[in-house]
């Protein structure tokens, strides 16, 4: 096998893989708060305590994942495009 089918091979099975993780989670772990919802501050005991909430994710922990974005606005852009208007008097 030549390298270049063998990378062709590769990029193409990570691509389907990414793909099937898109359309069965389509929500992944915030990346600033790590899924958590909120930042972890420590008193002045040193124990861990809930800190302030995540902007980013609005305190839910979770975000959408940029494949499943993507679809979305593939989607949504599909269906305005493809939208046929109705004759006067049959709405």
């Amino acid at each position: 096998m030549t390298p270049a089918l063998l990378a062709i091979t590769l990029i193409l099975g990570v691509t389907f893989c990414y793909v099937g993780v898109c359309a069965s989670s389509p929500f992944g772990n915030c990346r600033k708060c790590r899924g958590m919802g909120h930042a972890i501050k420590t008193d002045r005991k040193g124990r861990p305590k809930r800190g302030k909430d995540c902007r980013r994710c609005h305190a839910t922990g979770k975000r959408i994942r940029v494949g499943r974005w993507l679809y979305n606005r593939w989607a949504r852009i599909y269906r305005s495009g493809t939208d046929t208007p109705h004759p006067e008097g049959t709405r």
